[in-house]
């Protein structure tokens, strides 16, 4: 199978059972995040195991544009120099393309660098909200400024002076990237700072991760509940070298398809103890009868339909809720995704597109702001299943083809934001009749 990007369409199916091992991909979230880490640092830092998908490229292009020196060092590893906090061009512009991991941190740290910036993405980054970060960094007397609609990208940022405050507030209802932001930038600024969530922080994992690999970077952040974070201030420094873990969002498509098509299927690269809020998926996987087992740097699944039907709150794991929508195609009655309100703003409305694509399997669909509801067709039907320029409705979708029917997925190509190579792995999973 090929998923290039100019192929129109590609046929799955139907897969019979599946049994393998799958080396994952650098996780996304972990590789821009160490990518500007490694950048702000004092030091040269030594990165393996970065993703290499078009989010990322999109991060070391603009990190190149600023003058930072990144230099490759075999396969997914890279040598950046850091420069200390100082950013060393002081006019660019940087498109972004559709990676919200890059956009939004490099807002707020080129917001407190002195200088004279725009950044721009695709038609769908422009539609993100990211007016609550915007606020907060206004808040703070920096100047970011719109340059079409109100309260979403593209931006312009001017070199500005710090205001006197020591604190400001963020909303947390929206996206976690927008706290993230903040924070990773806040080691920047000339003098401590408090940040206070304001509403309920949606997606804490993905903060966690944030927390983690600034301490790996030397800057410890005090965490009051969920609610406010207080940086006692100090630069960035080199932990010399750091392996980024496998995605744990991508291993939640293997690992289902072991629960659904027999298995074991068994994903390397993260385990135990990541530090990936994702490995929550697991616990989805057993509540819904699969057999999970897990070690230091693998998880494996097996099982076989139908699964016990459950419904949850997915607040925690966003991404990897989108594939429990598609277990719920082999459930034993329907299943209930709440709190999932974040997907109205991801790379589409994924709540939205999410329920078009399950009816066309045959599904009975219903939704609301925040939640979806899934019933089972007695068979699956087959479908051409649109993917909204999403790499996670594709990758999701391809879970069909474990139900017994042939699925036609439309753009496939767009899985190269994360895993560009993630059809051919499906494929190498399958069993031969």
């Amino acid at each position: 199978m090929s998923a290039a990007p100019e192929v129109a369409y590609l046929d799955l199916g139907p897969i019979g059972r599946v049994e393998g091992r799958v080396r994952l991909p650098g996780s996304k979230s972990i590789s821009n995040r160490t990518l500007l880490l490694a950048a702000l640092a004092e030091g040269r830092t030594r990165l393996d195991g970065v993703l290499a998908s078009d989010d990322t490229a999109r991060m070391l292009e603009a990190l190149a544009r600023l003058g930072v020196a990144v230099t490759p060092a075999g396969p997914q590893s890279f040598d950046v120099q850091g420069t200390g906090g100082v950013i060393p061009v002081r006019e660019a512009e940087l498109f972004l393309g559709n990676a919200g991991t890059a956009f939004r941190p490099l807002t707020a740290v080129l917001a407190v660098a002195g200088g004279h910036y725009r950044l721009r993405g695709v038609p769908r980054m422009h539609e993100r909200p990211i007016g609550d970060l915007v606020e907060a960094l206004r808040a703070l007397g920096l100047d970011v400024r719109y340059l079409e609609k109100p309260g979403f990208p593209p931006l312009e940022i001017f070199p500005a002076r710090v205001s006197g405050e020591d604190w400001v507030r963020v909303r947390g209802t929206a996206s976690s990237q927008f706290l993230t932001a903040l924070l990773m930038a806040a080691p920047l600024l000339p003098r401590p700072l408090s940040v206070e969530v304001e509403g309920e922080l949606i997606s804490k994992p993905y903060i966690d991760i944030t927390l983690n690999l600034m301490q790996r970077f030397g800057v410890t952040v005090a965490r009051e509940g969920w609610s406010r974070f207080v940086l006692p201030g100090g630069r960035y420094r080199s932990p010399g070298s750091l392996r980024v873990e496998g995605d744990a969002s991508s291993a939640s498509y293997f690992l289902a398809a072991g629960a659904i098509g027999g298995g074991p299927v068994i994903v390397e690269g993260v385990g135990a103890h990541s530090i990936q809020g994702d490995v929550q998926f697991t616990r989805v996987l057993q509540q819904m009868g699969a057999d999970v087992q897990m070690g230091e740097d693998w998880i494996s699944a097996r099982g076989q339909p139908p699964l016990r039907a459950v419904d949850l709150d997915l607040n925690a794991i966003p991404d990897a809720a989108m594939t429990v929508a598609m277990l719920a195609l082999f459930a034993d009655g329907p299943t209930t995704l709440r709190n999932i309100g974040s997907w109205r703003v991801k790379e589409t409305d994924r709540i939205a597109a999410m329920a078009n694509e399950l009816r066309k399997l045959g599904a009975d669909v219903a939704c609301g702001e925040d939640w979806l509801r899934v019933q089972p067709p007695a068979a699956l039907r087959w479908a051409q299943i649109a993917t909204y320029d999403d790499h996670r409705m594709a990758m999701c979708f391809s879970l069909a083809a474990l139900g017994g029917v042939a699925v036609r997925i439309l753009e496939p190509g767009c899985v190269a934001k994360t895993f560009p190579d993630y059809f051919e792995r499906l494929a190498a999973l399958a069993v031969p009749a």
